[in-house]
């Protein structure tokens, strides 16, 4: 198989999968939704398009550089009657990077590719406030998304590598085979994206980690200061 690979680096990234009303949360990693609807920009399609080849591709997202949870409230009036509006709380990723693949046929991925290097729409890494602060495609790669999530040099920054132990975990989310169970179910499969009528399905998602070197690091080789709970956005 054929996998296209991507860099997801931004001083701000946002990725809700449960984001309700007034509250617009964000994961720890980007969700298929985002992933979906930067490629769909990319090509130029409406939001009323039909997104199902897009939908039907494989995707897995490696989090290189873990982003601090950054929260801002907001208010605001309606300039003509200078009446409040609603109070807004947006969660942010801050300082986030990540390794995202995507596996399919190879000419699809080619255009894809050349797609996101010149696209119809611009491009944002989940929210309008929040453009990709680096070029996005890494390049395309004759490997299983597995492999290419394994062996793939690490994207972190020199300042984050220095901060971290000399050998590490790298945090692993992705699309689940259908002959294994799944560790979660997110909301982000997206059937359309039109103002008034978004759909998602719940997607079947396999978390996991990889090992990584990092000469950079600091303290022991076996050191390792993961927290596992942050795959599902929980507490340790």
């Amino acid at each position: 198989m054929t996998v296209l690979l991507l860099n997801f680096s931004a001083p701000l990234q946002a990725w809700g999968a449960s984001s309700r009303f007034n509250y617009r949360d964000t994961r720890r990693e980007p969700t298929k939704s985002g992933i979906i609807g930067l490629l769909a920009a990319a090509q130029g399609r409406s939001r009323s398009a039909d997104l199902a080849d897009l939908a039907g591709l494989t995707i897995g997202v490696r989090i290189d550089q873990a982003g601090q949870i950054l929260e801002d409230f907001q208010t605001e009036k309606d300039w003509r009657t200078g009446k409040a509006k609603a109070l807004t709380w947006r969660y942010y990723l801050a300082d986030a990077r990540f390794l995202v693949v995507i596996e399919g046929e190879k000419d699809f991925l080619t255009g894809l590719s050349e797609n996101i290097a010149t696209p119809k729409y611009p491009l944002f890494l989940g929210r309008r406030s929040c453009p990709p602060a680096s070029k996005l495609v890494i390049g395309l790669t004759d490997q299983t998304l597995d492999d290419a999530l394994d062996s793939h040099p690490w994207l972190a920054s020199n300042w984050y590598r220095r901060r971290q132990p000399k050998k590490l975990q790298l945090a692993i989310s992705q699309d689940c085979p259908a002959n294994e169970t799944p560790d979660e179910f997110i909301r982000d499969l997206p059937v359309q994206f039109t103002q008034r009528a978004r759909q998602h399905e719940l997607r079947p998602v396999r978390h996991r980690f990889t090992w990584i070197d990092n000469p950079d690091g600091v303290g022991g080789d076996d050191h390792n200061d993961h927290d596992p709970f942050a795959l599902i956005g929980g507490d340790s």
